[in-house]
């Protein structure tokens, strides 16, 4: 337990100074090439009927969260018989590729940097790469908007959420996690041809964030307490928005967040050109601003930080009991 505890905190220290660098191989990518190639095979040989899909989704899910658990499980394992040593590297560059605070921040700055610069295609193309909704006909604003509705809700499924899994069951439970969260990424939507095969991979993403989620509202709580934000108004929000979203995750840090910043957040939005009516969440007590996104990314970091001291000091109490 000692040694996944150093490695969950290089691997976070990792994460905050490096991020992912491109062109350095990342296994989340090969997860999701797994993804693709086993849809279109399972496509193949199941019957194309919602039941035969959601068999083919089930299987699916089985495969690459299996084979995402077992593989850094062996490789740690083998790593551990030559030496712990080598163990500790191998699972701390593990840890740090499985959290993306760094790669979100970079992102959403990205988007950032456009709408400063005034040039609202490069904006949309920026938002583009961080969100799943239509981004060709966002005005300044809702491409505001759209990036940090993303930092709030990733800051739970992309920092909080893998961070609680490697400390329970180290880089193995991580990819784990990170699997699962993948192919909700990319099957998971309620329009054909994803409704069925994703039913499964979906459900159980709900399942697997359902504490993270609240978790992390409350962790990002604290965060916009230490950030000097409008803590009565988050706790009120939250309480009366977390609830807003067809996901029984998703609005519980974006309700957090917009309460702290003082934001109306989500709305109507389009997806592979189809129209989400969507509820909104929080109150315009005032107009976005360009600003609200490294806000937002102060407030993720904060709340990460948090998270890793909760985590790293739950499992010390652990390992010294």
């Amino acid at each position: 337990m000692k040694w996944s505890l150093l490695a969950l905190v290089i691997g976070f220290v990792i994460d905050f100074f490096v991020g992912d660098p491109h062109g350095f191989p990342h296994p989340i990518i090969l997860i999701g090439k797994l993804i693709s190639a086993l849809e279109k095979g399972l496509r193949r040989l199941f019957p194309a009927t919602p039941r035969g899909e959601r068999w083919a989704g089930g299987i699916l899910w089985c495969i690459t969260a299996g084979l995402a658990a077992a593989v850094p499980a062996g490789t740690l394992f083998l790593c551990g018989l030559v030496s712990p040593w080598l163990r500790l590297a191998v699972e701390s560059i593990m840890c740090w590729q499985i959290l993306a605070a760094r790669a979100l921040e970079k992102e959403s700055m990205l988007v950032y940097k456009a709408l400063e610069s005034g040039d609202i295609i490069a904006s949309r193309k920026a938002v583009s790469m961080i969100v799943g909704r239509d981004t060709a006909a966002l005005d300044d604003a809702a491409v505001t908007r759209a990036a940090v509705e993303t930092v709030a809700e990733n800051t739970s499924d992309g920092v909080v959420a893998p961070l609680l899994f490697l400390a329970i069951g180290g880089a193995p439970l991580g990819f784990f996690y990170k699997a699962v969260n993948t192919m909700d990424s990319m099957l998971g939507y309620t329009e054909p041809p994803f409704k069925n095969i994703g039913l499964i991979p979906a459900k159980a993403d709900d399942v697997l964030n359902f504490l993270p989620a609240r978790l992390s509202a409350l962790l990002m709580l604290a965060a916009g307490a230490l950030l000097g934000m409008d803590v009565k108004n988050g706790w009120r929000i939250y309480r009366r928005d977390r609830r807003r979203h067809a996901s029984p995750n998703s609005a519980q840090t974006e309700a957090m967040c917009a309460g702290l910043l003082g934001l109306r957040l989500a709305g109507d939005a389009w997806y592979h050109g189809v129209l989400h009516r969507k509820p909104f969440i929080g109150d315009p007590v005032r107009e976005i601003r360009h600003d609200d996104i490294p806000r937002t990314c102060r407030l993720m970091y904060l709340t990460a930080l948090l998270a890793l001291l909760l985590c790293g000091g739950v499992k010390l109490a652990l390992i010294l009991l």
